[in-house]
């Protein structure tokens, strides 16, 4: 399957906006191609606002989030990769979601996500729903 996120993202987006709130990315400012003002991050996250009056040409794609914003006065392209987006909240209520490492890699769980000689089912024994709770 593709990964989620990005749709978690562009929806979650979406929702904060229709709500009259504003939306912030919370990024990795260390993470790998992340094109963005890094002197404006704090150990190694960098909070983005991205609500339609502080950015233009905002994309939120499955593979990156670009966008042109002004940055102490000066303007500046974006581009951060969506596996480096941590989280999408409202700046006005802290409303969105975090994002776990795993979540929308696009990498199965090793061993592909089945133990070694498991059949497509869950495990022998596990009656647990494979959902987990959000917040």
């Amino acid at each position: 399957m593709t990964p989620s996120r990005p749709y978690l993202i562009r929806g979650l987006y979406e929702w904060i906006v229709d709500n009259g709130l504003t939306p912030h990315l919370l990024v990795n400012a260390e993470g790998e191609a992340v094109e963005a003002p890094l002197e404006f991050a704090d150990g190694g996250r960098l909070v983005l606002n991205v609500s339609p009056s502080a950015v233009r040409g905002l994309d939120l794609g499955n593979e990156w989030v670009a966008f042109n914003a002004r940055f102490g006065g000066q303007p500046r392209q974006v581009n951060v990769p969506v596996v480096e987006v941590m989280a999408i909240y409202a700046r006005e209520n802290g409303r969105g979601m975090l994002f776990t490492p795993e979540d929308g890699d696009g990498e199965p769980p090793p061993g592909g996500g089945q133990e070694s000689g498991a059949g497509s089912g869950p495990p022998a024994g596990d009656n647990r729903p494979g959902l987990r709770v959000v917040k």
